[in-house]
């Protein structure tokens, strides 16, 4: 059998073919839905993580708490979201990526009736327990789903909805944060956290409308059911033929059955000895992969993005801004700067790749870090810094939602074998949400300790490792199908060409992965 995975094969893939012409004056409307349905759970995530910056504010003089019990309240659903980060791709391998999501919104709905209603701090600590388990099966589940669906020409912007929903939820969320403040302070907070159950209640829904991941049918062995949604979801009935014959010979199947139904070992359909490929047996392939996810999704948190979003009020309080009516108003212009921005990269990833878009948003990361510490600094002395801090913010969460931001999602989701996605995936979840948790818990500490300045100047330092580490580690993944993108992992000697295109420099005998 030849390797499909392989670009240097004899075998013509959709990057090998190019655009049809139709498809490149016109995007699969169907796949577009399937994203977009796929993504209603990233709404909620981004909701739930936004809202609190401003409901803590009234929370905080509801039940008396110290500053102390605020950080945890603020950053603790980072920590919670483990719990359904790990069970989330199994979960997704055993009952399918559709219900996945449907149980996700199922936790979201629990989840806005428990703080809605929370009598006192514990009660309200585990409703953001329960909220946090969605978080985790949300942000694995709905990037996954939408890469598998995605035809090759569109998935880098496809999969970037996750993304732009999420910067919808955190923009909602600050939304809810003006609309209530002004209710009693026992109210206001109990209703930006309660009207989390309408979207909630629609996404269990909508969901059952969508179809299921045409990949994991293939895994199941259903493959007459892969096939019509192949054919719906891609840009043309070839490229539909193509993308079946790779995911099959990814999941082992012989390309000459055309079976409607097989059976696969369960060892196959369930996912089971996935950690073991991942963490006890990886391949040089795999291990590149895993380090590749583990990083983006380190240093997409620790450049400090969550303090800005759920400490804001607090940082324009710092930058000379003392109403709260203007300090939640300059909130708002936070998530409209990210809802902006993410929808600008969302047509730029399949334009212009992956990497460019990376460095570029890194680049005005530490830019926009450097100078709103030193804003921070002078502000009490120059009163124009008051602007600049303000613009300072607004363009480090823009210059994030242009490329950080989507990316390590698109990425991370792209680059792992059938077998291993789900949970590659969820690894980098758990990575994600462990440092997105150590900043936000720690980040009132940490200005306490070094300054507010400091801390930002610390998270510009952060944010230039990233750098490197992106531009020496990184291959560009644009134009690839997902079965030849695992060809471009394996080895770090590696040459760049034009546009992005890696030239990977393969060792004389070295077998090319084939994960099934």
């Amino acid at each position: 059998m030849s390797d499909l995975n392989d670009a240097s094969s004899g075998r013509t893939s959709p990057a090998d073919l190019g655009p049809h012409p139709k498809s490149k004056a016109k995007m699969n409307k169907f796949a577009i839905l399937c994203a977009i349905l796929a993504s209603m759970s990233s709404i909620l995530l981004g909701y739930d993580t936004a809202v609190m910056s401003g409901a803590a504010i009234y929370i905080k003089d509801n039940f008396k708490l110290s500053e102390v019990q605020v950080e945890i309240l603020v950053g603790i659903i980072n920590l919670y979201s483990l719990i359904g980060a790990a069970a989330a791709g199994r979960t997704s391998d055993l009952i399918g990526r559709r219900y996945t999501m449907v149980l996700a919104g199922v936790i979201f709905f629990v989840a806005a009736v428990l703080m809605g209603f929370a009598p006192n701090y514990g009660f309200l600590m585990f409703g953001r327990f329960v909220a946090g388990i969605g978080v985790g099966y949300a942000l694995m589940i709905a990037p996954v789903y939408t890469t598998e669906v995605a035809p090759t020409s569109s998935r880098g912007f496809l999969t970037s909805f996750p993304e732009v929903f999420i910067n919808g939820g955190v923009l909602l969320g600050y939304v809810s944060n003006y609309a209530f403040f002004k209710l009693p302070t026992h109210l206001g907070w109990r209703f930006m956290l309660g009207i989390g159950v309408f979207p909630s209640a629609f996404l269990i829904l909508i969901v059952l409308v969508m179809p299921e991941s045409p990949r994991w049918l293939v895994m199941q062995g259903r493959l007459a059911d892969a096939t019509s949604v192949l054919r719906r979801t891609s840009d043309s009935p070839h490229e539909a033929q193509l993308r079946l014959a790779d995911i099959k010979q990814a999941a082992g199947i012989p390309p000459d059955c055309t079976d409607d139904v097989i059976h696969l070992p369960k060892h196959r359909r369930s996912g089971k000895g996935v950690w073991k490929d991942l963490f006890l047996r990886p391949t040089p392939t795999v291990r590149h992969i895993l380090i590749s996810a583990i990083g983006i999704h380190f240093f997409q948190q620790a450049s400090g993005i969550d303090a800005v979003v759920l400490y804001s009020p607090r940082i324009f309080e710092h930058a000379g801004i003392t109403s709260s009516n203007h300090k939640l108003l300059a909130t708002m212009a936070v998530g409209f700067s990210k809802t902006i921005f993410i929808l600008v990269a969302t047509f730029l990833l399949d334009r212009i790749g992956r990497r460019p878009l990376l460095l570029a948003s890194v680049t005005g990361k530490i830019v926009s870090l450097v100078t709103l510490g030193f804003g921070i600094m002078i502000v009490n002395r120059k009163r124009w810094a008051v602007g600049l801090c303000i613009a300072m913010v607004l363009s480090d969460v823009g210059f994030f939602s242009i490329g950080m931001g989507p990316i390590a999602w698109v990425y991370s989701s792209e680059i792992f074998p059938l077998k291993l996605r789900a949970q590659g995936v969820s690894v980098g979840v758990i990575v994600n949400r462990v440092t997105s948790g150590v900043v936000g818990m720690t980040f009132i500490s940490l200005y306490q300790a070094i300054t507010i300045s400091g801390a930002f100047f610390l998270f510009a330092g952060v944010a230039v490792v990233s750098w490197l580490f992106f531009y020496f580690v990184l291959p560009e993944t644009h134009g690839r199908t997902l079965e030849e993108i695992e060809g471009l992992f394996g080895n770090f000697l590696w040459k760049f060409g034009k546009n992005g295109d890696v030239n990977v420099e393969k060792n004389e005998g070295e077998v090319q992965l084939g994960i099934i």
